[in-house]
């Protein structure tokens, strides 16, 4: 399959709606600004301990700039990460409408719950008929 030379970027590993991803996301929407685990913790919701797991995996693979005092930025000469989340933010204003975020319900009632075993047999027969 062929890809766009201008935007192919091999190197760069990163797959939406992960907690990476989420995370150079929030830094580099925010790049004038450094942030603590504990920051990006309450920022995002997520644990901290993930926060700070992958805070250091991004910043050991030069995703992201620490300061000496630990707080985590984006990296202003970095324009892969930054055409990715311009791309990213493109799919989301394209296809975002299309997304659910609310969690489906639970199904007030389970399959088969309330009915006889004759009842089930004969919505079985009639479902293979309906297939002939």
């Amino acid at each position: 399959m062929p890809v766009h030379l201008e935007s192919h970027v091999p190197e760069l590993n990163l797959k939406p709606g992960t907690t990476k991803s989420d995370i150079v996301q929030f830094l580099y929407e925010n790049p004038e600004w450094g942030y603590t685990p504990k920051d990006v913790t309450d920022e995002l919701d997520i644990p901290r301990g993930t926060a700070t797991t992958t805070l250091k995996r991004l910043y050991d693979t030069d995703y992201v700039g620490k300061t000496s005092d630990g707080y985590y930025h984006a990296l202003s000469d970095r324009t892969d990460i930054q055409r990715y989340l311009s791309n990213l933010d493109q799919l989301y204003r394209m296809f975002g409408h299309h997304r659910s975020d609310t969690t489906p319900e639970e199904p007030t009632r389970k399959i088969g719950e309330g009915r006889t075993d004759e009842d089930l047999d004969a919505e079985l027969a009639e479902l293979e008929a309906n297939l002939e």
